[in-house]
């Protein structure tokens, strides 16, 4: 009986994935609502909690506030982006060549490597900069063009969330279950609030540091590759090691020798390590206690059904699922292989 229930998990969980893969271009405009509705909540409730003397701000105000400053965020970084978006597609094919001259200059790898290509032909295939610059500016306009879809999925989301609360009561008919999830609930929260404070802080902190860096060094198009350092860094891992490498590369594809690039790539390479493993470990300490294994497969899971805004919502996507998981026994053995160690918070927590 055990496996034919395990059978059907597995097939239950294999279909779930399929319809979401199939299902992308309507759920994900609502996910993004949902993290938009999410984030301005969240900044609405600390706006809330700035005291003016004795006075507070009401919440509605707060709300409305909150809502403004993404809205305003959103205008400038796409303002932004679209002022220099076409000077960085222009100049991806210069880059690609200086790049590809660049490597089939050093003598000692200059060798004929696969179907008679030599291997800088082959690491530039592999680095291809003008592919790289379009794919993220087709993303991006992927998600400008699903804008009107998500400004209605987020409006009826605020419509609704008065009636939240009344729902669940309905729903589970029981005070003690009923209290049970809250209690999942108030810590799915306050996991995922603490996990995208304190990697909008360090993203921020290390784009900002990059953008000073890359401007004293007078990288090309500094404030782009400060943005894209700070949104990579949301992708666990293997972002934080695109956003030293590929800056550093492009520094090689506009000077004319290699020290551009080696300074580059240590300066980017020290901050990354700095915030990165040091100050964010800090940060967050031991709360979500992920696999770090675990976590790389869910990045490659969720990339593959959703592509580049899959991977930036791997981790919350993983923290939810492990918090659901280890409440309840029958699956809270799936939890503890989800854990970096083994030990699960108590529920009471």
């Amino acid at each position: 009986m055990k496996i034919v229930n395990y059978l059907a998990a597995v097939i239950f969980v294999v279909l779930i994935f399929y319809l979401l893969s199939i299902g992308k271009d309507l759920l994900l405009p609502l996910v993004i609502a949902i993290s938009l509705w999410y984030l301005i909540i969240t900044l609405g409730n600390a706006f809330a909690r700035i005291p003016i003397g004795s006075f507070n701000f009401p919440k509605p105000l707060c709300l409305m506030a909150a809502f403004l400053t993404f809205i305003a965020l959103i205008w400038i970084v796409a303002n932004f982006l679209s002022s220099t978006v076409d000077d960085v597609l222009d100049i991806a094919p210069i880059y690609q060549q200086n790049l590809t001259a660049r490597i089939e200059s050093l003598s000692f790898i200059n060798v004929t490597a696969f179907e008679g290509q030599t291997f800088g032909q082959v690491i530039s295939s592999w680095i291809d900069i003008p592919t790289i610059a379009t794919s993220i500016a087709a993303s991006l306009t992927s998600i400008l063009a699903s804008g009107g879809l998500i400004m209605i999925y987020l409006g009826f989301l605020f419509l609704e969330q008065g009636n939240f609360s009344k729902k669940l009561t309905a729903l589970v008919a029981d005070p003690a279950k009923e209290k049970d999830v809250n209690k999942i609930i108030s810590r799915i929260r306050d996991d995922i609030q603490k996990y995208i404070s304190i990697k909008v802080f360090t993203s921020s902190l290390t784009g900002i540091l990059s953008y000073a860096f890359l401007s004293v060094m007078s990288v090309d198009f500094a404030g782009v590759w400060s943005l894209i350092i700070f949104l990579l860094n949301f992708i666990p891992t293997v972002g934080s090691i695109i956003a030293t490498i590929f800056p550093a590369l492009i520094a090689l594809a506009q000077s004319d020798g290699y020290s551009l690039f080696i300074v580059v790539l240590g300066g980017i390479g020290l901050v990354q390590l700095c915030i990165g493993n040091i100050l964010e470990p800090r940060l967050m300490g031991s709360s979500f206690n992920l696999s770090p294994i675990i976590i790389l497969l869910n990045l490659a899971l969720w990339g593959y059904i959703w592509d580049i805004p899959g991977m930036f919502l791997c981790v919350p996507f993983l923290i939810i699922i492990t918090i659901i998981l280890s409440h309840f026994p029958q699956t809270r053995a799936i939890a503890v292989m989800l854990s970096s160690d083994g030990r699960l918070r108590a529920k009471s927590e």
